[in-house]
């Protein structure tokens, strides 16, 4: 069946850094754009990076651009998302999201990152 997992969310400090991790299973992983998205107590789920089938093109909200790099392995059916000089305003649950199509795609748990001193 699909599953997408993702890991390495925890508690850190204002500044710091965390890597996320996604682990796909179940469907073809490089036929799919994968994102990430994130959402905070009380507010809506909101767009955080989003990548390619290749790799070759990546895209970022404002909010986090210049701050996360997202990244992915076709080899390991893996994306990743490294967060640096992370800020309170990061805390939420973060998911991973694979889509082909209107029809086609998935969602993953959540991992939840805290951003607090």
């Amino acid at each position: 069946q699909v599953q997408l997992v993702e890991s390495g969310g925890g508690l850190v400090q204002p500044g710091g850094s965390l890597r996320l991790s996604c682990a796909a299973s179940g469907f073809i992983f490089n036929n799919y754009y994968m994102k990430w998205y994130r959402q905070a107590p009380g507010k809506e789920r909101e767009w955080v990076a989003g990548i390619d089938f290749v790799g070759r093109r990546r895209d970022y909200a404002e909010s986090v651009k210049g701050r996360f790099t997202v990244s992915r392995d076709n080899r390991e059916n893996m994306v990743y998302l490294q967060m640096n000089s992370l800020k309170p305003e990061d805390t939420a649950v973060y998911f991973c999201y694979a889509a082909r199509s209107a029809t086609s795609y998935y969602w993953g748990q959540g991992t939840q990152v805290t951003v607090s001193s």
